[in-house]
């Protein structure tokens, strides 16, 4: 069957992109602006042999998806702020029983309620620090509805492959847009499954982890691997310990399985670098008013380029270091207060000047609003931006 291209909502494509990267099990609540994820769940896994549940709460949701990928089936969840923030005890509790699963964040205005139904960037933070303790963290923003379908496969992998939840951290402008996808052929998908245990049951230590990875093999439930799963500090065998020893040893291989993959994991997208004395570090549908401001900055003369963050956490450090060697400024465009542009200060460690261009207003940001502050970077007085018809 060849590949096919259509025209979808982000929120559709993450679905489609869910179901081709094995996802069959669904269990989530309806909560602007992430809804249709749902919508289109409910539709589409019936008819792969797939189960979709609406549960009662945010909190269920993410407690069934835990079930479900023990029992050796993919599983994802959708949500927005506030059933994001509910779902932070239970994303803790996957990250240390080491459960795959995806949520999706389609960010929206807050705090509390909010602005249900604009669009903002403010859960940045939360996606790395919102569960408590010292524990891992991926997350993946995509900035258009073809990159939906793209980074929910990579999301599903990423998650398999670590064994640990894994952020899609979307926005209402990507989710509700609609643009072309180009549908691959499911050869051309590639599909990572989570580690197995080749041992006999009997054998089988559950948390112990492969000497490489430091990602120990997973058993599904009720294939004849019997082990206890438990949010409290355990041991090898799945056991609780308050062995400072043992603590110590699996809180530092919980966060070092992730750290140790930073090359496969982490992911950034550079646009008109070449030669550039600046550039605007923009995520999300940020980065796409970012990406219009720097062309105009080109045609204007202006060395500047877009350097765009892929994968969020683990944040870019060796590649954002290696921008500020090269640049004379980073101006950090996001629509929050200013939360991504502290990661930048202190990676940047006074290499560059860091310029935060931050705004929390409920609209995108506007490309002549960060086009402002590319020209102040260079001396050259801002200018009022009236963007030509095409």
């Amino acid at each position: 069957m060849p590949s096919e291209v259509r025209f979808l909502q982000g929120n559709e494509a993450c679905a489609e992109g869910a179901i081709a990267a094995g996802v069959r099990f669904y269990a989530g609540y309806p909560i602007t602006p992430s809804s249709e994820i749902a919508e289109e769940m409910a539709a589409k896994l019936p008819k792969v042999g797939g189960v979709f549940i609406q549960m009662e709460d945010e909190i269920g949701s993410i407690a069934a998806c835990i079930g479900a990928s023990l029992a050796g089936v993919k599983a994802m969840t959708a949500t927005s702020g506030p059933g994001f923030s509910l779902m932070q005890e239970n994303i803790g509790y996957a990250c240390m029983a080491e459960v795959p699963c995806v949520v999706v964040n389609v960010m929206r205005g807050g705090p509390s309620t909010g602005l249900p139904t604009l669009p903002a960037q403010g859960d940045v933070m939360q996606a790395r620090w919102g569960t408590h303790g010292d524990h891992p963290a991926i997350a993946v923003c995509p900035w258009s509805v073809e990159e939906m379908f793209t980074l929910t496969i990579r999301a599903v992998n990423l998650s398999e492959r670590y064994r640990t939840p894994v952020v899609l951290l979307s926005d209402e402008v990507v989710a509700h847009m609609r643009e072309k996808v180009r549908i691959p052929t499911p050869e051309e998908i590639e599909i990572w499954e989570r580690p197995r245990p080749t041992c006999p049951p009997e054998q089988y230590r559950p948390y112990e982890p492969d000497p490489v990875t430091d990602v120990p093999p997973m058993a599904d439930f009720g294939d004849g691997y019997r082990y206890n799963v438990t949010g409290l500090v355990h041991d090898e065998t799945g056991f609780a310990t308050i062995s400072p020893a043992k603590t110590s040893a699996l809180v530092e291989r919980l966060v070092r399985k992730v750290e140790k993959a930073r090359c496969d994991i982490v992911q950034v997208d550079t646009r008109h670098m070449e030669k550039a004395r600046l550039a605007v570090f923009a995520y999300g549908c940020a980065a796409r008013a970012a990406l219009r401001a720097v062309r105009d900055a080109r045609a204007m003369g202006v060395p500047v380029g877009l350097f765009r963050p892929i994968t969020l956490w683990p944040f870019p450090e060796a590649e954002v270091r290696a921008l500020a060697s090269d640049v004379d400024a980073i101006i950090v465009a996001e629509m929050n207060l200013g939360q991504m542009v502290m990661e930048v200060e202190r990676v940047v460690a006074g290499r560059c000047a860091v310029v935060s261009v931050a705004e929390c207003t409920g609209e995108l940001v506007k490309p002549q609003h960060i086009l402002q502050s590319i020209l102040q970077g260079t001396g050259s007085r801002p200018v009022t931006f009236v963007r030509k018809a095409s």
